[in-house]
């Protein structure tokens, strides 16, 4: 079966994830918090090694439960900066806990994060249509439009590549090549 190039073929995690995760929309807003929160660890790293340590981040953030989050000490947060399971930068760790702050904001403001941050694709996935991964950006209008209201909102780690990056994890954008398996069975299920 065909798949996109990115996904390292030897590796079950990371096919399972491309078959089953990337480009499915996703509507609950912790997995939405998480999956930003897990992008902003990627940055200057591949999503290879945080995909590997997705279960740790779990375990290490209390579930991405935000109202958790919210309340750690100093303590907890010097403990994040020495848990292997991690990525230990102090700047991504502290982010986690901004962004579940403004999160937090943002549900109360509009309802739920999923409604805010599927506003910026009009609430429905855009599917591209690519016959080579060499053609798929690192950013759009979206993405860009996406990383500035989140900052302007206080979110940090956001910038417009981690932001297209969430968007196709999240499946606000659909990139999956036009001859990979998972578009094909898409376009199945379509039809």
């Amino acid at each position: 079966m065909k798949r996109c190039d990115w996904v390292k073929l030897d590796e079950p995690l990371y096919v399972e994830y491309h078959d089953k995760e990337w480009g499915v929309p996703v509507y609950d807003d912790r997995h939405l918090f998480e999956m930003l929160c897990l992008e902003g660890a990627q940055a200057g790293l591949s999503w290879w090694t945080i995909l590997q340590k997705r279960e740790g981040y779990r375990e290490a953030f209390d579930g991405f439960d935000v109202e958790k989050i919210i309340l750690y000490t100093e303590d907890k947060l010097q403990d994040l900066h020495q848990d292997t399971r991690i990525v230990r930068n102090k700047l991504k760790i502290a982010s986690v806990v901004t962004n579940a702050q403004a999160y937090l904001q943002i549900q109360e403001k509009h309802g739920s994060f999923s409604n805010y941050i599927w506003g910026f694709v009009d609430h429905k996935p855009l599917i591209n249509e690519w016959a080579s991964i060499s053609e798929v950006p690192v950013t759009t209008d979206s993405s860009d439009r996406m990383s500035k209201q989140l900052k302007k909102d206080g979110f940090k780690f956001v910038g417009s590549t981690i932001c297209y990056s969430f968007m196709q994890a999240v499946g606000m954008v659909n990139d999956h090549i036009m001859d990979c398996c998972c578009r094909q069975q898409e376009l199945a299920h379509d039809n």
